[in-house]
């Protein structure tokens, strides 16, 4: 079997590689790092938790330990697609390079760009970016590509999902025409291999799994589910959720939950919070600090539970998750493999369970065609909540019936009714015997002259 002290690796390398307990490479790292060694082009093709980010960083490290780096002028670069795994592509070179003098900025959003800009200023031997945040900076005249010797991208159909293939060509015509890349996927679409066929030179091509393909070590199923109601979809699907948990027992230890929409990820670990289950959301619109100590707290067991949208689909290297629930089909194929790979990673055993409704089994279809296997159907019965009885309404008292209305009764009614009209009109509502003031008995003396008597008076 292949060790690393096989790959003729640095020294200082090695060194950190056997501190961290790793003493065999993975199939994608034994055949992707002699010819990164070597200088030559890589382009590496194997599914989601194979160990890709070491095939890259290992021989990175390796060739960038001789030599200085300028102000705003980086020597390697490194693209993700993601905030979270640029900032987990920086740890694993934080925990390979502890033995070597290298420097490193993370170029990413939500982070200040003083204190980015600060870092280039002084100079980096590796800059790990997201398409958008470093073409900001290049824009802004803070950093110059013309220095780079070792470009990577990384997780390339990614890339493709969120359209940044447009960035990612025209960093490429940045860079020098000279420099070594490294180019990762775990599938290769037709507009990707386009980009390899422009971009790299004569690579060498390693590929350690066919493409799109599921982790043998991934118990897969899937619940057909139809709600009662359209209106209750979502919190029947829900229930469903909390049903095939509560199924696992303890056996789920932790586990990942990817939803298709922002909202619903919000809405699932609200509901789950709600139920007593320790669940925390995450997607591209939390703050940055906050997408971090979630995913930090996940990491630690402190969180068992991650809802999710696709942000954390791809690259995310949590190595004991148990278990992954589809709460909807992705919309792509690919996306489902990459989903259930953040469980069963480097060996381990792992669980995957989607729900799938009627509008998404054309989706589901999809994703057996492309698997090339048939997901094992699972039968979950959920009990409808008991719904509480009504509280009984007091019963109001009966009012006697008004007595049958007679034409004298009627008469005398209408009687008294224009009496006091008649007083409300002449006096506000006085009684008859009541004096009116300003009328009547006080009526002024002048009113009862004739014209002719006022005339002479």
């Amino acid at each position: 079997m292949t060790k690393f002290s096989d790959l003729n690796l640095n020294p200082k390398v090695l060194k950190a590689i056997s501190e961290t307990g790793y003493e065999s490479p993975t199939p994608i790292q034994a055949g992707a790092i002699p010819p990164a060694l070597e200088g030559k082009d890589v382009l590496g093709i194997a599914q989601t938790g194979t160990g890709k980010t070491a095939s890259f960083t290992l021989p990175m490290l390796s060739l960038l330990a001789r030599g200085r780096a300028r102000a705003r002028m980086p020597r390697s670069l490194v693209l993700c697609p993601t905030r979270e795994l640029a900032a987990q592509v920086a740890e694993n070179f934080d925990t390979y390079s502890k033995h070597l003098k290298l420097t490193k900025a993370l170029l990413i959003g939500g982070v200040s760009f003083k204190e980015q800009d600060a870092l280039i200023d002084r100079g980096v031997d590796v800059l790990i970016a997201t398409p958008g945040r470093l073409l900001d900076h290049f824009e802004r005249g803070k950093l110059l590509l013309t220095g780079v010797q070792v470009m990577v991208v990384d997780e390339a159909d990614r890339m493709l999902d969120m359209g940044f293939i447009p960035d990612i060509e025209r960093i490429f015509s940045l860079t020098p025409f000279t420099r070594q890349t490294l180019f990762f996927s775990a599938t290769m679409a037709p507009e990707i291999e386009r980009i390899t066929n422009t971009f790299l030179s004569a690579p060498a091509r390693i590929e350690v799994a066919r493409q799109a393909t599921a982790s043998e070590t991934i118990e897969q199923g899937v619940v057909m589910f139809k709600a009662s109601r359209r209106d209750r979809e979502g919190s029947e699907k829900r229930r469903v959720l909390r049903e095939l948990i509560k199924r696992e027992g303890e056996t789920c230890t932790n586990a990942i939950i990817f939803c298709n929409r922002k909202t619903d990820v919000d809405i699932c670990a609200k509901s789950m919070k709600k139920y007593g289950l320790n669940a925390a959301p995450i997607h591209g619109d939390l703050d940055q600090s906050q997408r971090m100590k979630t995913l930090d707290s996940f990491r630690s067991g402190e969180l068992q539970f991650l809802v999710a949208s696709d942000v954390a689909a791809r690259g995310l290297d949590i190595p004991s998750v148990s278990h992954v629930f589809n709460f909807d089909v992705p919309g792509h194929a690919e996306d489902y493999v990459h989903r259930i790979g953040r469980t069963g990673r480097a060996g381990r055993e792992g669980k995957a369970f989607t729900i799938c409704s009627p509008r998404d089994e054309k989706a589901f279809d999809a994703v057996e065609t492309l698997i090339q296997k048939q997901i094992t159907r699972v039968e979950v019965k959920v009990e409808a909540p008991a719904r509480k009885p009504r509280a009984e309404k007091p019963e109001a008292p009966k009012e006697p019936k008004p007595a049958k209305e007679t034409k004298s009764t009627k008469r005398d009614e209408s009687r008294s009714s224009s009496r006091s009209g008649s007083n409300r009109s002449r006096g506000g509502g006085r009684g008859r015997d009541e004096p009116v003031v300003g009328m009547g008995d006080h009526m002024p003396s002048f009113i009862a002259l004739s014209f002719d008597e006022r005339r002479a008076s």
